[in-house]
């Protein structure tokens, strides 16, 4: 059975920042579950005592406005906003000036859909697995949509993707890790077929900025989106980056304060990239909590979540695949989600049940309906891991998941 990630990993566990630690505790540091086990962290992720501390810090002690103030805490506190903006494009490899501050990767999708010229490119290849805010965006913004189909255990297809590209197309757009089947995408090959055809490439990457080690320069994305409280972070922070000179070409978005070099009732002229993006007054203490969620990610090191969250999600598997009439969904290899369904049972009744012994896991669609068009099911049961998830989770859930079995014969 699969212990807490608190003492020191296996050899191909590893990662410099936990080499030296022989105890950990993560599960302790976070309030929330205690007595709990939460297994909807794909949804939203518990916050740990790191990232609570900072919010609390940052509107009892700290708290000022920023970009305004000429008095030290407001100068102190715009230099820590600015100090989240550099952590947070640092851990994806990006640059500070390249990343905008938004409410959530929603937003930040809504923003590349709104606002990069289509240069008389009018189409965008998404595919069968996307999240319904990297589908709808883009139907708003006057796109035409293709949709690139799965392979037979989950993943997109990209030898159909590059059939498939045009050079009409202005964006292939997909989910670097999918919400539902947990399916990691070949982002490098994704970003050639892409590119092959001038097309741009945006990553979703909601689910893989807290499991993956992201390298955006590696990746050779122009457009990468993920959200804070999927993070360990608070929930209304999101970031977008961009290659500098794509968001260089893209107009304001949102007009206000902020955002403005000059305005008169004549002509408003506009600040350069990103703060042209984020108008009004900001998400401040979020951006302090995304920056200590940052540095509480980097303390525990990627590679060893990673790897950890992977050698629960095969224990799972392994355990739900010995239930009779359990189906499991997507690759042995997913990264950290494990969706699946009892015959018989609609997913709501087993999150209900499962809720009732003290695991909380997602049922539904997962905001991806035609992802379960192709599975043919109308909803799935989601249990999805992080770090402070081990093998007691695990044992609930099968308890649990029996529990549904005798009571639905």
């Amino acid at each position: 059975m699969l212990s807490p990630l608190r003492h020191r990993p296996s050899a191909n566990a590893t990662s410099p920042s936990l080499r030296d630690r022989e105890e950990l505790n993560v599960r302790g540091q976070f309030p929330a579950i205690e007595n709990w086990h939460y297994l909807d962290s794909a949804a939203s992720a518990q916050k740990p005592q790191a990232v609570i501390d900072a919010i609390t810090d940052a509107y009892a002690r700290d708290y000022a406005t920023v970009h305004r103030g000429v008095y030290q805490r407001s100068s102190d506190m715009t230099a820590a906003y600015e100090a989240a903006r550099a952590a947070a494009s640092n851990l994806i490899g990006g640059k500070p000036e390249e990343l905008v501050f938004t409410r959530g990767a929603t937003e930040a999708i809504n923003l590349v859909a709104r606002t990069l010229p289509k240069n008389g490119r009018n189409r965008v290849l998404l595919s069968q697995l996307e999240h319904h805010s990297n589908i709808v965006p883009w139907q708003l913004a006057g796109y035409e949509v293709d949709v690139v189909p799965l392979t037979a255990d989950g993943e997109i297809d990209l030898d159909a993707a590059e059939a498939m590209l045009t050079e009409q197309h202005r964006i292939v757009g997909f989910a670097h890790i999918s919400n539902v089947l947990g399916s990691i995408l070949d982002a490098k090959r994704a970003a050639e077929v892409a590119h092959s055809k001038g097309a741009l490439l945006l990553l979703d990457g909601c689910q893989a900025a807290p499991r993956l080690g992201v390298n955006i320069v590696t990746l050779d994305a122009d457009f990468y989106a993920f959200s804070g409280h999927k993070l360990y972070g608070p929930t209304g922070i999101g970031c977008l980056w961009g290659r500098a000179e794509l968001l260089s070409q893209m107009p304001p978005w949102q007009g206000g304060g902020a955002m403005i070099d000059k305005v008169t009732f004549e002509e408003t002229t506009f600040l350069d990239p990103p703060a042209r993006f984020e108008a009004g007054t900001p998400h401040i203490v979020g951006a302090i909590g995304l920056h200590a969620a940052v540095n509480w990610l980097e303390g525990l090191g990627l590679d060893a979540i990673h790897a950890h969250e992977s050698a629960l999600v095969a224990e799972a598997r392994a355990a739900l695949s010995a239930i009779p009439g359990v189906t499991l969904y997507g690759p042995e290899d997913s990264a950290g989600i494990v969706s699946f369904n009892v015959d018989g049972v609609h997913p709501h009744d087993t999150a209900t049940i499962l809720d009732d012994a003290g695991v909380a896991v997602r049922a539904g669609h997962h905001c991806a309906q035609p992802l379960m068009d192709w599975l043919g099911v109308p909803a799935t049961a989601r249990a999805s891991f992080a770090a402070h998830s081990d093998s007691s989770d695990i044992e609930a859930l099968v308890r649990g998941v029996e529990q549904v079995k005798r009571i639905f014969g």
